[in-house]
């Protein structure tokens, strides 16, 4: 039974590595068991730089996590992000051997895995391969073709690709830290699973999720993702930026960030310092909130215009009614939700991963810096592509349809031959035990 599934979410961030312990209550909602994080040193922009660091990182997160829920977690759903992430369509189809039969689960399963032999560049991997818009018999437009009858069935498919050694160092570290991959799974798509209701993704909606060292974007039209992107900047290029800027170390640059950044610096008081600890024996340096405000600004701007491209280039801009949706730990700076309503033109609102969530020992869990990680632990319950489960439940039911009428057929064939014995005994009993 889903109740009594546990399911475990690794986030393998730029900034924190997250685990995540959660099973569904009796209402279909998230329960969180328990939550473990620890400092991530060996990654950079979402890809694993540093194999040992990361192990520990994960074991620390892992041990965290488990003590808190009493769970021993052995296997985990990994996120993959960095700047490697690649989104295409390809087409594919197959022809029907039997017209008269329905299309089936089968059928769409055989025109996907079709779609995973497809050539890739050198040192590129299929991660997903996600059914846009179905085609039978030339008729397009079709969404749910199983049931329908046709023997040309054709797809396009949204394929996401990563890099092999980035794959091959996630395994790596996941397996070191013993434990097992169940699935592999983009970020954004994980948060979209977290974030977006589903009157968003059918109305049109683009999510921003904005990590440490990458921002990642997945943008839905009619329940179904049709595009993904990742732009290799996050919110530690700010961080560099205001210690660049104003002089300062990293971990000082981090807090001011956090406690006093704002990305619209006209928001900001001209006239508010903040001071400062010198370094040794040195005089402490008082710093403007304006011009940190600044510094946040131009690189928040540089981050939305990149942002506005991949959702030009998508083709989706004037149909995503929705708007824009931002999570992940930058959607935490005051007034970002504004600068990006000023500068794309669209809606919108900062997502929150407490959609799906029921009663949590961690309440932390609501913030959208832990959006990416309950995604995970969703996406164990639920198949990427919503359409997957529909089409189980109908092979289910197909399935004891099946058997109901076999067993009907066999009531009928039992009763038709103890009837035939019946006669052949009250005849055979008439002729005096004599044929």
């Amino acid at each position: 039974m889903q109740e009594d599934k546990i399911v475990v979410g690794l986030d393998i961030g730029t900034t924190k590595i997250c685990v995540i312990v959660g099973t569904k209550n009796e209402y279909g909602k998230l329960e969180v068991l328990g939550m473990g994080k620890a400092v991530s040193d060996g990654v950079i922009r979402g890809i694993v730089t540093n194999i040992d660091k990361t192990v520990i990182a994960i074991e620390k997160a892992i041990a965290e996590a488990s003590e808190q829920s009493g769970i021993e977690i052995n296997v985990v759903n990994v996120g993959i992000a960095g700047q490697h992430i690649k989104s295409s369509v390809h087409h594919g189809s197959i022809t029907r051997d039997v017209v008269e039969d329905e299309i089936t689960v089968s059928d769409l399963t055989r025109l996907s895995n079709d779609i995973h032999k497809i050539v890739m560049p050198p040192g590129c991997e299929i991660i997903h391969v996600m059914p846009q818009d179905y085609i039978v018999d030339y008729e397009e437009g079709i969404k749910d073709p199983v049931g329908m009858s046709g023997v040309k069935l054709e797809a396009d498919f949204h394929v996401i690709t990563a890099q092999t050694n980035a794959i091959r160092n996630i395994n790596k570290c996941v397996r070191r830290a013993g434990l097992e991959i169940e699935n592999l799974i983009l970020e954004p798509l994980a948060s979209s699973m977290s974030v977006l209701s589903d009157e968003e993704k059918e109305a049109g909606v683009c999510l921003v999720d904005i990590g440490g060292g990458t921002t990642d974007i997945a943008i839905f039209h009619d329940n179904i993702i049709r595009h993904t992107a990742v732009i290799p900047f996050g919110g530690n290029i700010i961080t560099s930026d205001i210690k660049e800027g104003c002089k300062v170390m990293q971990n000082q640059a981090e807090l001011l960030k956090t406690k006093f950044g704002k990305a619209i610096a006209e928001e900001a008081n001209p006239n508010e310092i903040v001071s400062i600890p010198g370094l040794r024996n040195r005089p402490p340096k008082e710093i403007s909130i304006r011009n940190l405000a600044n510094i946040i600004e131009a690189r928040m701007e540089e981050i939305i215009e990149l942002v506005h491209a991949e959702i030009i280039t998508s083709g989706y801009a004037s149909k995503l009614a929705g708007g824009i949706v931002i999570t992940g730990g930058g959607s935490q700076l005051g007034y970002v939700k504004q600068l990006f309503e000023y500068m794309t033109g669209m809606d919108a609102r900062i997502g929150y991963p407490n959609e799906h969530l029921g009663k949590s020992k961690v309440e932390a869990i609501k913030s959208p810096m832990y959006a990416t990680t309950v995604g995970l632990v969703l996406s164990g319950f639920r198949a990427i592509d919503e359409r997957e489960n529909r089409y189980m439940q109908n092979q289910v039911a197909s399935g004891k349809k099946t058997m109901k009428s076999a067993k009907k057929s066999s009531d009928f064939f039992k009763g038709l031959i103890d009837k035939t014995k019946g006669l052949l005994m009250d005849d055979f009993q008439d002729k005096g035990g004599e044929y």
